[in-house]
C-alpha cells in the first residue's frame, strides 16, 4: 500500500525513533508498505518518519541511478550493487571510512529543494536486514549518501541541518513556505 509521506514542517520528521526489537507482521508490512511508496514517489530511499513512523526502519534502491555510482563491498571484496537492492536497514550503525564529498540531495519530504551536502564518501554499515538477520557492508557513492540520509532521519536530523548556512539561507524563503503549508494542513 502506498503511504502518504509528510512533509518538512510535520514533528515525526524531528522524532530520534525506536529500536526495532524483533520483526514483526506489522514491521513486515511496514517495510513492503515503505518500498512500494518509495517507488511510486520515485525516490531512492525512504525513512519510516517520512511515512509518520516513529521507527528505526529505512530503504534504499539505487538500481537505475547511472549518474552517480554506487560502490558496495560485502566481506571485504567488491560486490555488485543492483544484486544488493533494495536494502532494508533496521537500527542501522554507520561509521565514516572515507573522506568528506560533497554532492547533491533531495528528499521527499521537500519537494523540490535540493542541494549539495557534504558528508563522508564511504561508510561501514550495521544493521538488521529485513528477514531480521544481521547485514555488514562497505558502501560509497550514491549508496553511501542515501544510507547517511535515511540514517539521519531515523535520529531526527533533517538534510537541512547539513546545509551550509549560505545555502540554507538562501533557502529560507522555500522552506518557510513549505513548513507553514505543512502546518496549516495538519
Amino acid at each position: 500500500m502506498v503511504l502518504p509521506i509528510v512533509n518538512y514542517g510535520t514533528p515525526v520528521l524531528r522524532q530520534k525513533g525506536a529500536r526495532i526489537e524483533g520483526l514483526t507482521p506489522a514491521i513486515s508490512k511496514l517495510i513492503a508498505d515503505m518500498l512500494e511508496t518509495m517507488y511510486d514517489y520515485k525516490g531512492i530511499g525512504l525513512a519510516a518518519q517520512q511515512v509518520g513512523v516513529p521507527v528505526q526502519l529505512a530503504v534504499i534502491d539505487v538500481r537505475g541511478v547511472t549518474d552517480r555510482p554506487s560502490s558496495l563491498e560485502l566481506d571485504g571484496r567488491p560486490a555488485e550493487v543492483d544484486e544488493f537492492m533494495p536494502v532494508v536497514l533496521m537500527n542501522p550503525e554507520i561509521t565514516p571510512v572515507g573522506e568528506p564529498v560533497s554532492g547533491p540531495e533531495g528528499c521527499l519530504s521537500f519537494p523540490e529543494i535540493f542541494a549539495d551536502i557534504t558528508r563522508p564518501g564511504v561508510v561501514d554499515v550495521k544493521a538488521l536486514n529485513a528477514k531480521g538477520k544481521p547485514v555488514a557492508f562497505r558502501c560509497g557513492g550514491l549508496l553511501a549518501r542515501a544510507v547517511q540520509h535515511e540514517t539521519d532521519h531515523l535520529h531526527g536530523i533533517l538534510f537541512i541541518d547539513r546545509m551550509d548556512k549560505k545555502v540554507k539561507e538562501e533557502l529560507r524563503p522555500d522552506l518557510e513556505q513549505l513548513q507553514a503549508e505543512t502546518k496549516a494542513a495538519l
